[in-house]
């Protein structure tokens, strides 16, 4: 039992420390000051939290919360392309899955229901969806 008990604590001092350090980058990401850096620090907690504030909304379709989901699953999993602990281009895979997925579910979403769920600028979103292609 001895071994049980240090996996679970070796488990949880580097739980603690896990947190411990997404604290500290959040804290650090929220002094940046304003301009692209800050908006890249803040994109995937934006993404995460207009996922959250769509997922029951009525004019969402079910396309849409299906491919929001596995956007915040995407970056959720402990597996990824490109690991995580690489300098710069870890966190580029959860990146460029959102991108798309985001992309995705936004053209079945009301752009105006986007824009309201969207908790950073909304210039960000709009340059990152582009302009909305009039109907054939």
């Amino acid at each position: 039992m001895p071994d049980l008990r240090s996996a679970l604590l070796v488990t949880g001092v580097l739980t603690a420390l896990w947190v411990a350090s997404c604290l500290v980058l959040v804290l650090l990401a929220s002094r940046l000051p304003d301009g692209l850096l800050k908006q890249v620090a803040e994109f995937l907690p934006a993404c995460l939290t207009t996922a959250r504030r769509l997922r029951r909304h009525p004019d969402v379709p079910r396309r849409a919360r299906l491919a929001m989901l596995l956007a915040v699953v995407w970056v959720v999993s402990p597996l990824d392309l490109l690991p995580e602990f690489l300098p710069v281009i870890g966190p580029l895979d959860d990146v460029v899955a959102v991108v798309l997925l985001l992309r995705y579910a936004a053209r079945s979403v009301p752009r105006d229901v986007l824009l309201e769920a969207w908790p950073g600028d909304p210039a960000l979103l709009v340059r990152l969806l582009g302009r909305r292609r009039a109907p054939r």
